[in-house]
């Protein structure tokens, strides 16, 4: 999305400067590089197998046509992404939206990822956004090598509640998993 204002800024533990930017199909292998790591380590995202850079490039182009999908770089790096979409189709549900956002692993825990919403919930103030969601998938009970409560965590520390829980409904590595919708209201609802 054009209205996307790119920022530098220096923040430690980052010693160049960081830009956020809207993401283009160009970023699609970039993006995938940091995206396959929890497609095949982890169960933060339940797909199994890692998508092309084809298909890739086909969901940056779908969700840019009506949302924002914004990328952190630092010096030409990107470290993470975060995007926007629908949470379901019908007009009723058009001041709601799904968020997704990962972050290279080697850069979790340092301010990128509340960057990159904070950057993402200004866009989608722009456009008439209102109510925020967030499926994340959680372990039955205690955190395991593949999942933890992280995400529930962090999206806490941004203001997220949780609204539900769905019980063994996702299964990975042989594992049954949690998923959790948390939400954020960021305008009125007159």
């Amino acid at each position: 999305m054009a209205s996307i204002m790119q920022t530098k800024k220096t923040t430690p533990p980052f010693p160049g400067s960081r830009t956020i930017r809207a993401v283009t199909k160009a970023d699609a292998k970039e993006l995938l590089d940091i995206y396959s790591y929890y497609v095949t380590n982890t169960a933060i995202t339940f797909e199994y197998d890692v998508p092309s850079v084809k298909e890739f490039e086909g969901r940056i182009e779908s969700i840019t046509k009506r949302y924002p999908y914004i990328c952190a770089e630092e010096d030409g790096k990107i470290l993470g992404y975060a995007y926007a979409a629908p949470f379901k189709e019908r007009e009723a549900y058009k001041w709601d939206v799904e968020l997704s956002i990962y972050v290279e692993r080697s850069r979790r825990k340092c301010g990128l990822g509340r960057a990159l919403y904070s950057a993402l919930e200004e866009e989608l103030k722009k456009i008439g956004i209102i109510n925020l969601y967030a499926c994340i998938g959680i372990p039955n009970g205690d955190d395991d090598e593949y999942l933890n409560h992280a995400s529930q965590k962090f999206h806490e520390k941004l203001g997220f509640k949780t609204v539900g829980t769905f019980y063994n409904c996702g299964k990975k590595f042989g594992r049954w998993y949690a998923m959790i919708w948390m939400e954020k209201f960021i305008g009125e609802h007159n």
